[in-house]
């Protein structure tokens, strides 16, 4: 699934081409991925608005669109956003086009189709609760050591699974939760309330370190996820311990573990990150 900075690169490499233009028109070809408004409603209320800027909230992607509409994307596993000429031809996964009057395209690309797609005013933005409930921003100013440390007093949960919950941190997934963790030098499982203060700051270093990284290098790209313009990320080259169990730990040598917390596949190395 796109990360905080996948989702991220994917808005940047947007909002230069996006910004200004009209949507002219939309072919909705598979109306289960929209979740607000209906069908009929999405069509008759996208030509004429104008693309106003693009922000992203966690893993949301927010078109603010003129008449103060909000058209939003969620992702999921396989979702892509591509800008295409009109006259570029689409794959069966292609289940929504935006004509735009620049004489381009915007698709929504899907093969899994668990993406989501809202349209609706800025107004009833409260309605999305995955969207209302989420978390400040990692790398907004919102959050500080402070929060992360009342964030995780008293908390029996692993530090793992407390960081995968978008509702203590927005944006955060399984690639830069363990990237983060191992640069910190914290087990995964470790139970989060028995962090100490230094662990907390290094913590908090860590995930904002890795973050701004992994936005310098445009994305980790392991199968599905490009940018806007189909271009891969990189920063699967420089990432320590996710996907690489088994192999040696570039910090001492030991050979990674991996194991499973929260429901996810987790690498760590046992040395750097004792139990």
């Amino acid at each position: 699934m796109p990360e905080l900075p996948e989702v991220e690169t994917i808005r940047r490499s947007l909002l230069p081409r996006l910004e200004g233009k009209v949507i002219t028109g939309a072919e909705l070809r598979l109306p289960r991925l929209l979740k607000i408004p209906g069908p009929d409603d999405f069509i008759s209320l996208l030509p004429g608005k104008e693309i106003m800027d693009l922000s992203r909230r966690g893993k949301y992607l927010l078109f603010h669109l003129s008449a103060d509409y909000r058209l939003i994307f969620h992702l999921r596993m396989t979702g892509r956003l591509l800008y295409f000429p009109a006259n570029t031809s689409t794959d069966k996964h292609t289940h929504l086009i935006l004509q735009l009057n620049n004489g381009h395209q915007l698709c929504f690309h899907d093969m899994r189709t668990f993406g989501m797609i809202y349209l609706m005013p800025k107004g009833e933005l409260d309605q999305l609760r995955g969207l209302s409930t989420l978390g400040p921003e990692p790398l907004g100013p919102q959050f500080t050591p402070t929060y992360l440390a009342q964030a995780l007093t008293g908390r029996r949960a692993s530090i793992k699974a407390i960081l995968l919950n978008q509702r203590v941190l927005a944006g955060l997934g399984n690639i830069y939760v363990d990237e983060s963790l191992f640069r910190a030098g914290i087990y995964p499982g470790r139970e989060a309330g028995s962090l100490g203060d230094a662990e907390i700051l290094n913590l908090y270093g860590a995930i904002r370190a890795v973050l701004r990284e992994g936005i310098q290098h445009r994305g980790t790209s392991f199968r599905d996820y490009v940018d806007a313009e189909g271009k891969t990320g990189d920063f699967q080259e420089y990432l320590a311990v996710y996907g690489r169990s088994q192999q040696p730990c570039l910090g001492c040598g030991t050979p990674l573990e991996k194991i499973r917390l929260a429901g996810r596949s987790t690498v760590y190395c046992p040395l750097c990150q004792p139990a």
